[in-house]
């Protein structure tokens, strides 16, 4: 319904909906929040009303309009509900994220009610949740492990290099493959890459059982590191092993800490608040004199080639398909809003509204990632 294409939605609907089009509208031009109407719009009425709302609400964030931004805001909170429809619960996490960027102005107060990150294994349980909820990862684990297995036909030692190294779930499935080979099984070693320690013990527990049960010549490497602080030759590739190097959902974050090299470089003002204020310039500016687009992801061009130093007989590279590392707030919110409407919109063809699991992965994976 309204999931599909929201910036399509807003576009075509703005002409047609009793609604009208709130893209420039004034909060106090809504009337008030409680308004006996408000309660009574149908779901799809709701839902693009909501669209509307957070689209105005960005728009003022970015500009730093706080007394706007805070009305739209509470109007947002009255319709959206982490329990609701499916743009309910979009707007709830959206709206959250927006307030906690407006509270970003006063560091303290942020700091008071924002002080503990999230649990990594609380994300990390919430990703395997999703992993059985919806097919797309245990799809792009079915197509490398088959890229993995062709490339590595006949290769007597074969080391995978994992740039995730938190889930355990695709190098079973490998395991069992290279067990049914007609030559029998290589000599296995993979090296996980991970932040977590904990992380990587359980997954080295997990195929290390798995590799004894199925009389497979196995090691495991665990190295606990950011990806963008990765020294490869921790990795320790040796003559004659053929290599295959994994990355799931990873390489995207080099993007994202290469942008914030790049403003430093051609913007190198001494107040964060300044760089601040250039990363939310609004999207009216001219896309084309970007310092994103004239200078190529040096970060991720060195990383990549670290990585092709190594000779790898194949790497396989799983990614999500939107773009989270614009330049300006109001476009990373459409991208967001478009890509996490397509995940909401799965969930809601799968799971009851009421479902724990649902509620869980909503907020613990997705509505972290939408903070970010």
């Amino acid at each position: 319904m309204l999931m599909s294409g929201v910036a399509e939605e807003v576009s075509s609907s703005a002409t047609s909906s009793p609604l009208l089009s709130f893209m420039s509208i004034s909060p106090t031009a809504l009337g008030s929040p409680y308004s006996p109407w408000l309660r009574e719009l149908k779901s799809d009425e709701r839902g693009l009303f909501l669209i509307h709302l957070l689209l105005n609400c960005a728009n003022h964030v970015a500009a730093g309009n706080l007394e706007q931004a805070n009305a739209f805001l509470e109007h947002i909170s009255l319709l959206a509900s982490p329990e609701g429809d499916t743009m309910q619960r979009i707007a709830s996490y959206f709206t959250e994220a927006l307030a906690r960027r407006l509270l970003r102005s006063w560091p303290g107060l942020y700091r008071a009610l924002n002080p503990v990150a999230a649990d990594a294994s609380v994300t990390v349980a919430a990703r395997r949740l999703f992993l059985d909820l919806c097919p797309f990862l245990r799809l792009s684990f079915l197509v490398s492990n088959q890229a993995i297995l062709e490339a590595m036909e006949g290769e007597k030692v074969v080391h995978v290099v994992d740039l995730g190294g938190t889930d355990p779930a695709q190098w079973l499935a490998l395991l069992q493959g290279l067990a049914c080979r007609p030559e029998g099984p290589p000599h296995l070693r993979i090296t996980a890459v991970s932040e977590h320690k904990d992380h990587l013990l359980h997954t080295a527990s997990v195929l290390s059982k798995e590799a004894e049960r199925l009389d497979i010549p196995f090691q495991f490497n665990a190295i606990v590191s950011k990806l963008d602080a990765l020294n490869v030759e921790s990795l320790r590739v040796k003559t004659g092993e053929a290599v295959a190097i994994s990355s799931v959902l990873q390489l995207h974050s080099l993007l994202a800490s290469d942008d914030i090299a790049t403003i430093r470089k051609f913007f190198p003002f001494k107040s964060a608040g300044t760089v601040g204020e250039l990363l939310d310039k609004d999207q009216g500016s001219d896309s084309s004199s970007s310092p994103f687009n004239l200078v190529p992801s040096a970060k991720m061009e060195t990383f990549l080639a670290s990585l092709w130093s190594l000779s790898p007989k194949i790497m396989v590279v799983t990614e999500q398909e939107s773009n989270h590392n614009g330049s300006s707030l109001n476009e990373r919110f459409m991208e967001a809003l478009n890509f996490y409407a397509a995940m909401f919109d799965c969930l809601e063809s799968t799971l009851p509204r009421q479902s724990v699991e649902r509620l869980t992965v909503e907020k613990k994976l997705f509505g972290e990632e939408i903070k970010n």
